[in-house]
């Protein structure tokens, strides 16, 4: 029998994949655990529509990602950290502040765990910070550190 997968099955295939398995196993682990259902002419019409929709989906993230890169590439954000003699810096700045600043600042929400900072920014200057849009799509922040 043909079945389309509903689920990742481990030793059969993906979801969305369409499969071909004995009867016993359908009956048995397929249909009772709702991993599949019976390849028919509308179920491969369905599957064909939803890839159809998730690849519109998934072009128009893309292009919005990218329209957000140019913009935080276009600005830049300035904080300010305390410094004590010398110029040196008390305490940093992480990217729980890079993300607020930018939600300030520039007006987009960008979640901190999308901000791919190595470490902490220690020291005054102009700092590059890369931020992970899309899996294919990563802008590069400016960050001015100045003294407070």
């Amino acid at each position: 029998m043909k079945f389309i997968l509903l689920e990742d099955v481990k030793t059969l295939g993906k979801k969305g994949e369409i499969v071909n398995v004995n009867d016993g196993y359908a009956r048995n682990f397929i249909l009772p655990k709702k991993l599949g259902i019976e390849a028919s002419g509308k179920n491969l019409n369905d599957l064909k529509l939803k890839k159809a929709h998730d690849d519109k989906q998934a072009q128009e993230l893309l292009e919005a990602a990218q329209s957000l890169k140019s913009d935080i590439e276009a600005g830049q954000i300035t904080l300010s950290i305390k410094t004590g003699e010398g110029g040196r810096a008390f305490g940093s700045i992480a990217a729980k502040e890079v993300a607020e600043a930018v939600k300030d600042q520039m007006g987009y929400d960008v979640d901190k765990k999308k901000i791919q900072l190595k470490e902490t920014i220690k020291t005054l200057g102009t700092h590059t910070v890369p931020i992970k849009l899309h899996p294919k799509v990563t802008a590069d922040l400016k960050v001015v550190v100045n003294e407070a």
